[in-house]
């Protein structure tokens, strides 16, 4: 299986780590920390180090809440840090639901769109198809980010996320965009409670439909309510959810903590490496 971006043909016959950049002051977990370009950037670099292979860059927080961010105070933070980035010579991905932005990001060399409203934003959708090449990552949201928490979903989520992702990804084939550019995210945390998250997680294998699979279980509040951490001690349990994300076939895992879940990796995809081992002893 290959995700077609931009500038790379990505290979995902193997999973691969996707570094999260938040250049927000208000993100849940790590808001405030990348305040300029030049300590986004140099936490990007940080990112690669530890084993990132593509990076996700935000100027909007999407935590329950927190209220729009403006055209112009979007675009003030995530160009300079998109111009810099794409010079690392990794796929690019910008975390934005503007088709404003998303042109504007495109224009610069950027390679991925990921989009939480899924392209339904007025101007989304004709923004990606009239681009010859850029990924999308289309997410699955209940409601939208100011309320989704205080009215969650109803309901069986693992068919319903199903549908809605077959739904979206129909729309932007009969727009012209070839299939090999999409990539699904069933949304972990938006608009969910935590039992459904988790029957994502465990059911996660019926939304194998021929698109990647890319998953954000990083420092999630149904990590905190399953193992009673607060957002700053869940590196275990986001690491364990990464993982068993993998095991049931996703491609590409959304994280904060790169250097861990990377390294984690590396021994699941030795497994099968030292079982065939024991095979040819």
């Amino acid at each position: 299986m290959h995700w077609q971006t931009s500038r790379f043909r990505i290979d995902l016959s193997r999973p691969r780590v996707m570094g999260i950049v938040n250049v927000t002051p208000d993100s849940f977990s790590d808001g405030g920390r990348l305040g300029d370009a030049g300590a986004a950037l140099a936490h990007c670099e940080s990112l690669l180090h530890g084993g990132a292979e593509l990076l996700d860059i935000g100027g909007e927080s999407t935590r329950p809440g927190t209220p729009p961010v403006p055209l112009e105070e979007e675009l003030r933070r995530v160009v300079p840090v998109v111009q810099g980035a794409v010079r690392f010579g990794v796929p690019i991905s910008v975390d934005t639901y503007k088709p404003e932005v998303m042109r504007r990001v495109l224009d610069l060399g950027a390679d991925i769109v990921n989009d939480i409203w899924a392209l339904r934003q007025p101007g989304a959708l004709d923004a990606v198809a009239a681009h010859a090449s850029c990924g999308v990552c289309l997410m699955h949201m209940h409601g939208e980010p100011q309320t989704m928490q205080r009215s969650p979903m109803e309901g069986d989520a693992v068919s319903q996320v199903r549908g809605f992702l077959d739904r979206q990804t129909a729309a932007l084939v009969a727009r012209g965009v070839e299939r090999s550019r999409i990539c699904w995210d069933p949304g972990i945390g938006f608009g969910k409670t935590p039992a459904q998250n988790f029957a994502l997680l465990s059911r996660q294998r019926e939304l194998l439909g021929g698109y990647p699979l890319l998953i954000g279980w990083s420092r999630k509040s149904s990590l905190g309510q399953a193992t009673g951490l607060p957002v700053e001690e869940r590196l275990v349990p986001s690491v364990a959810a990464a993982l068993l994300a993998v095991e049931r076939g996703a491609r590409i895992v959304r994280v904060h903590d790169v250097r861990e879940t990377a390294a984690a990796l590396k021994v699941w995809a030795a497994a099968p490496t030292i079982e065939q081992g024991r095979e040819k002893a």
